[in-house]
């Protein structure tokens, strides 16, 4: 631990198989650890809040490096002791710095931090709505400016973060934010309500091709809890039953394997072959985003159908990806449900969506009992 910062790459039976750093885990671990220490009283441990802070100070650190002139830009891969190794050119890395330091300012009272917080987020609106040259993205001359579901979902998720339980300024320069944000992602709603389409044009239209008809059905899932949590919040009845009937029962209807069970990674919305090679595997994350979307989608209308469906993908996902043996999940499973890759942590695999769902289905199901 003498360098700070959390390992990632973490094997089936808990052994380093490697030590790089990747700077979007290392947010996602800060926050979760913040998040589980600030509202759930048995995580309320001097341990927990110390690894949030070792990790946030690993990220203040090291996690920012300078790039085409903007000083705000993150590094996405860091060697051990923090040496900026790779760096990508989306916005996911600064994404969950935003996170971790407007999280971990809630349970230090560090008000650095959270300015920090809000400057990286005025960036990241910079970027995405203003010019997005500071990304360092060439425009190529056959490239069509493409708006991929992803943006507008992870900056709707940083409204949330910035904006929960505060009032005032704060509250009033997001607003407008967030209902940019989504109107965008229901433009991913597409062929009259039966599709929901990773990938539209700056226009709203479907694209051509492969990238036009790539549907990923757990984003899907994710993009409609977070809609149905921001339309609850904001009152807005219309936006909750759109992100129930259209983000959650179309993905899952087209998305669930009637013969393996589990959740296809990815499908095209005209039945062809993605042409992503893992498209029919059935990885963890989106059984965990499908969990938490099914038992809020309950907890707000109480149709037994939505029940369930989250007791579908609960057993599912309970008997495929948990280890029973060493522990925590496995992420990557064939279409038939075998495990074909078998660590515990890699570049994509982290401490969030296992923990994420598990808090967030914990919390609503003590809600649900309450009432």
């Amino acid at each position: 631990m003498g360098c700070s910062g959390f390992f990632n790459c973490i094997g089936k039976d808990g052994k380093i198989y490697d030590d790089l750093k990747y700077v979007w885990l290392q947010g996602r671990q800060v926050w979760m650890y913040c998040r589980l220490y600030r509202t759930m009283e048995r995580f309320h441990k001097p341990e927990i809040l110390q690894a949030a802070k070792s990790g946030g100070a690993f990220l203040r650190s090291f996690a920012r490096v300078s790039n085409s002139g903007s000083p705000w830009k993150c590094a996405f891969c860091l060697t051990r002791d923090g040496k900026a190794l790779k760096v990508q050119r989306t916005i996911f890395s600064e994404c969950f710095y935003v996170m971790a330091m407007d999280e971990l300012a809630r349970v230090t009272g560090d008000n650095d931090m959270q300015v920090e917080a809000a400057q990286m987020m005025d960036q990241l609106v910079h970027w995405v709505r203003v010019d997005s040259s500071g990304l360092g993205r060439p425009q190529l001359p056959g490239d069509t400016p493409v708006c991929s579901m992803a943006v507008p979902m992870m900056l709707l998720c940083l409204v949330q973060q910035l904006t929960e339980g505060r009032s005032g300024e704060q509250v009033d320069k997001y607003q407008e934010v967030g209902s940019w944000c989504v109107k965008q992602i229901l433009q991913h709603l597409q062929r009259g309500g039966t599709a929901i389409l990773e990938s539209v044009s700056v226009e709203g239209k479907e694209l051509p091709g492969c990238q036009g008809r790539l549907q990923n059905p757990g984003h899907a899932l994710e993009a409609g809890w977070f809609l149905l949590q921001y339309g609850v919040k904001n009152g807005d009845q219309e936006l909750q039953r759109t992100a129930v009937d259209k983000f959650m029962e179309v993905p899952f209807l087209t998305g669930w394997d009637t013969e393996h069970g589990g959740l296809f990674y990815f499908l095209d919305v005209d039945g062809y072959c993605p042409t992503q090679l893992e498209w029919s595997m059935k990885l963890w994350w989106p059984h965990c985003e499908a969990l938490i979307a099914y038992l809020m989608a309950y907890s707000q209308y109480r149709e037994p159908a939505l029940l369930e469906r989250f007791a579908q993908v609960y057993d599912y996902t309970f008997s495929h990806f948990s280890d029973a043996e060493n522990g925590e999940w496995f992420g990557y499973l064939t279409q038939e449900g075998k495990v074909t890759l078998d660590f515990k942590g890699g570049p994509f695999k982290g401490f969030f969506h296992v923990p994420r769902s598990l808090y967030m289905c914990e919390k609503i199901l003590d809600s649900i009992l309450e009432k």
